[in-house]
């Protein structure tokens, strides 16, 4: 009998202790785990010391119980830091993303919105229970990084009003609150979160213009791979107001215009259309010309005079293939950027350019003209001036009068027009890239080409800083757990499974002793 009641001491002690950190971790007293541990354990304890008290204080006088509790001491001891480094882990944290795609971790555009934040912005999100842990970690990762960020996780079920104030349709949704801006989000992702942040914060939109009439890819045209209806989605992500300009059929550029973009025109301007937007340049405008393989073109005189040359040819690099060794192909990738220049600066990612010709700054521009390449490609490469080598029987070899890599293909100009000898202040900017594809449906989403694209659009609106690297749609795959699920889960690996052990530890522990 004596040795169930000493048995019955040690296992109300186990029983206790794990029905206190139960409780310290689920804060429910009436949880069935933490009662009936700490039901037994105390009933345990009691019966323990009601019949045995007088054994243990006899046993305290024995050197082996001064030992076993200078044992005791030192493990409180640890737990007592563990319990204090914990405190000091909520106040003062810093956290590490160890995987190597950095999957938690936002996006340096992401924190550089948050950065610009000041006043507070709300987030509600509306989740049935046990479905917002995803949402959760997410919004988790924008409140680290920012103090205006306040989170709250609402069950529609509970708070139906809530749900109706909002105009909530559906659950999983959340409802953004910026000053007197709001907006309800169903995508929940960072790239979506992000977006819809900008979106708050920007005060007005800055029109973007398509030039169309010279058979232009369409910017709404979904279906064409050759089309640019996903820069178009990307240019009103980041609150842009975009719109197609027939300039064919007006005197000017309208002056509302913040940026005009020319994306591969298959036939010549006009003259009335070449003289707009000479104007339009020498009142200070901005201007992004994706220009198509060499052709016809009419821009290349006009960026002449801006400091800009527009080779006559095609950038061939090779292509190394598994199995198949070296070949050459017409979509370089471009490593090299320029470390001088706001567009790239900060900016080391790769990014395609198919059929692209070269792009270089004048040697000797005139006064009050600035040029700077902005990308290269690679040395193996070339420009290539035999374009009927390329395009009709498929070869080209590196020739005296071709221009070895690494090659050029982008170049941004900023222009003083007091020092061009114009009656104005300010300055025009202009970007130019030799690849009216790199933007197009099938290359936006490859590589970086979206922030190349980007970010040359935010440098020419005036809106450097929001020049940066954006999320990538795609995040990690993460095993989805219902609160019942996880429930166990954490029962199982945090509390059962330790207790068990440690019952058995201290049950071989007694039967040797």
């Amino acid at each position: 009998m004596s040795k169930v009641l000493q048995i019955s001491g040690l296992a109300g002690a186990i029983l206790t202790l794990f029905g206190i950190v139960a409780f310290f971790f689920t804060r429910n007293i009436l949880d069935p785990y933490v009662l009936i541990h700490l039901g037994l354990g105390i009933l345990g304890l009691l019966a323990y010391l009601t019949t045995q008290g007088g054994t243990l204080v006899g046993s305290m006088r024995l050197r082996s119980t001064r030992y076993g509790l200078h044992s005791v001491s030192y493990s409180l001891l640890f737990v007592g830091i563990l319990i204090l480094l914990n405190f000091l882990n909520t106040r003062y944290h810093y956290r590490w993303d160890l995987t190597e795609a950095k999957v938690f971790s936002l996006s340096p555009q992401s924190t550089k919105v948050l950065g610009q934040l000041n006043q507070d912005l709300l987030i509600y999100g509306f989740f049935e229970r046990g479905e917002n842990s995803r949402i959760a970690d997410l919004i988790r990762s924008y409140t680290y990084h920012s103090p205006r960020i306040k989170f709250y996780a609402i069950d529609p079920d509970r708070r139906p009003e809530m749900a109706k104030q909002f105009k909530i349709q559906q659950v999983n949704t959340l409802h953004l609150i910026y000053g007197k801006e709001s907006t309800n989000l169903t995508e929940t992702t960072e790239e979506a979160v992000t977006n819809a942040i900008v979106k708050l914060t920007k005060v007005s939109k800055k029109n973007v213009y398509f030039l169309t009439g010279h058979g232009e890819p369409g910017m709404d045209d979904r279906q064409n791979s050759q089309g640019y209806a996903g820069a178009k989605e990307a240019l009103e992500n980041e609150n842009y107001q975009v719109k197609e300009i027939l300039l064919s059929t007006q005197e000017k550029v309208p002056a509302e215009t913040s940026l005009l973009i020319i994306a591969g025109p298959q036939k010549p301007l006009l003259e009335h259309e070449i003289s707009a937007l000479e104007n339009y340049l020498k009142s200070g405008g901005r201007l992004l010309a994706m220009l198509p393989s060499p052709g016809g073109d009419s821009l290349k005189n006009i960026l002449s005079e801006w400091g800009v040359v527009v080779g006559d040819d095609i950038v061939v690099d090779q292509v190394i293939r598994l199995f198949a060794g070296a070949s050459l192909g017409v979509e370089p990738i471009a490593e090299t950027y320029s470390p001088l220049h706001p567009i790239t600066r900060e900016f080391k990612e790769r990014t395609i350019f198919p059929l692209v010709r070269s792009i270089e700054s004048a040697d000797s521009p005139k006064g009050g003209l600035e040029a700077t390449s902005l990308a290269k490609t690679s040395p193996t490469s070339w420009a290539e001036k035999d374009l009927d080598g390329v395009f009709k029987r498929g070869k080209a070899s590196l020739g005296p009068e071709d221009k070895k890599g690494p090659v050029s293909i982008a170049v941004a100009v900023t222009a003083n027009l007091k020092k061009l000898g114009l009656d104005r202040d300010g300055d025009a900017k202009i970007v130019v890239v030799g690849s009216a594809g790199f933007a197009n449906n099938r290359f936006i989403n490859i590589f970086f080409n979206r922030d190349f694209f980007l970010n040359a659009i935010n440098w020419l609106a005036g809106q450097e800083e929001m020049i940066s690297i954006r999320p990538r749609s795609v995040r990690s795959s993460r095993v989805q757990l219902t609160e019942r699920e996880g429930t166990t889960v954490f029962y199982l690996s945090f509390l059962i499974l330790p207790e068990i052990l440690l019952i058995i530890g201290l049950a071989v522990w007694w039967r040797r002793r």
